[in-house]
C-alpha cells in the first residue's frame, strides 16, 4: 500500500494579487490540490509580511485550527518584528498551535546568522521546535541572493547546536554547497520544496532526479531530508509524482515522504508500519 505524504512546505498566499482570493477560498484550493495529489497532512508556512495576500500567523492558525490534516510554521519578519510579536508566537507555541519558524533571507536582507534573529533561535530551542531557513533563489527579482546561500546556514548550525535547521529548496541552486552544511551538521535538514514553478518537464526531472540522487548520497542517510512541494507555486501532484519516481528504496521515500516530518515536527501522526507502509497508531 503506498504509505501516507506530509508536504512540509506550502502556503496559502495569494501570489496573483491581481485578483482576490479569501483566505477561506485558499484553503478549500489547499485540501482539493492535496486530496489529488494523496498528501495526508501539511504544514502552512506563513508569510514574512501581512497584507491581504498574505494572511497572518494568527489567521492562519483561526483558520486551520479545526481541519485536522494541516499544521502552521510561523514566518517571522526580520525587518518588523516587535517584542510583541514574540509573545504572541511564544504562546502560539507554547499551546502547540506552531509546529516551527520560518524565516526569510534574501526575500529580507540580512543573513540568518544575523544578531536579531538570536531570539528566533532561543524561541526554537525553549519550545524544541525547527527553524526553516529560505536558501536559494527567490521567487521575486528584488530579493538579493547573496543572503540566501545554505553556507551562511553553516554559522547558524555551529552556533546553535540544540536547535533544528531545515534549508529550503535544498539551497537551489547551490545543491552541493547544502550538501555539505547537512552532511557536516547533525541539527540541520533540507526540504525538497519549490525547485519548479508549475509543473515538471522530463527534461528537467531527469536532470534534477540525477541531482537529488547525489544530494542523497552525499549527506549520507535519507532522515535528513524531507518532502515539500511549495504549493502553490509548484503543482502539488506534479511534485508528488516526480519523487515518487526518483530511484529511491522504499525505505527512504518513506522516510522522505513521511517519516522524517513527523519526527522532526513532532506532529501527532501515526507511526509507520515498516512493512507494509500504513500508518498505525502509537
Amino acid at each position: 500500500m503506498t504509505p501516507p505524504i506530509i508536504d512540509c512546505h506550502v502556503h496559502l498566499n495569494n501570489y496573483h494579487e491581481q485578483v482576490a482570493v479569501s483566505l477561506d477560498q485558499s484553503l478549500d484550493r489547499l485540501q482539493a490540490a492535496m486530496q489529488e495529489a494523496g498528501v495526508g497532512f501539511a504544514l502552512v508556512l506563513t508569510s514574512y509580511m501581512v497584507s491581504p495576500h498574505r494572511p497572518s500567523t494568527a489567521e492562519v492558525v483561526r483558520a486551520v485550527e479545526r481541519i485536522d490534516s494541516l499544521g502552521v510554521v510561523a514566518g517571522v519578519s526580520y525587518n518588523n518584528y516587535r517584542e510583541r510579536d514574540m509573545r504572541e508566537l511564544a504562546d502560539l507555541l507554547r499551546a502547540g498551535l506552531v509546529k516551527g519558524l520560518k524565516l526569510y533571507p534574501g526575500y529580507e536582507h540580512f543573513y540568518p546568522h544575523d544578531h536579531r534573529v538570536q531570539t528566533v533561535y532561543d524561541l526554537a530551542e525553549e519550545f524544541d521546535v525547527p527553524v526553516m531557513i529560505h536558501s536559494g533563489d527567490t521567487y521575486t527579482p528584488k530579493g538579493k541572493l547573496k543572503y540566501a546561500h545554505p553556507l551562511e546556514v553553516d554559522d547558524v548550525a555551529v552556533d546553535h547546536p540544540n536547535v533544528k535547521l531545515v534549508i529550503c529548496h535544498l539551497g537551489n541552486p547551490w545543491l552541493v554547497d547544502c550538501m555539505e552544511v547537512v552532511y557536516k551538521n547533525h541539527n540541520v535538514y533540507a526540504d525538497f520544496s519549490g525547485l519548479i514553478l508549475g509543473e515538471f518537464t522530463e527534461a528537467f526531472e531527469d536532470y534534477m532526479e540525477q541531482q537529488i540522487g547525489e544530494v542523497i548520497l552525499y549527506a549520507g542517510e535519507p532522515r535528513k531530508f524531507l518532502y515539500g512541494s511549495d504549493w502553490p507555486i509548484c503543482s502539488m501532484k506534479s511534485y508528488v509524482e516526480f519523487v515518487r519516481q526518483l530511484k529511491l528504496p522504499a525505505a527512504d521515500l518513506r522516510a522522505i515522504m513521511y517519516e522524517n516530518a513527523r519526527d522532526l515536527f513532532r506532529l501527532p501522526l501515526p507511526a509507520l508500519d515498516a512493512g507494509l507502509g500504513e500508518a498505525r497508531g502509537g
